[in-house]
């Protein structure tokens, strides 16, 4: 699962827009707006989604999910598991 908010820090890590994401990821500008709009976790087609991480993973930028260990180990940023 990825969030919204993963998707604007990578496209920030980038120094790209919505649309050449969208471009990037080879699905619609609305699809991207759509993404990022929405709260917590994107939902969506699969094949969607799926075109977006790896357009993301093509240009370098990994999406480390919760309690998901980074595979290539390079520098990153994420959220610290929150206190209860």
């Amino acid at each position: 699962m990825i969030t919204a908010a993963q998707i604007r820090a990578a496209r920030a890590l980038l120094g790209i827009d919505q649309r050449q994401l969208a471009e990037m990821a080879g699905v619609s500008l609305p699809t991207i707006q759509r993404m990022e709009a929405s709260a917590g976790n994107v939902r969506g087609v699969v094949e969607t989604l799926t075109k977006v991480v790896e357009a993301f993973d093509r240009a370098g930028v990994e999406l480390i999910g919760e309690n998901a260990v980074s595979r290539e180990g390079g520098r990153g940023v994420r959220f610290k598991r929150a206190k209860p």
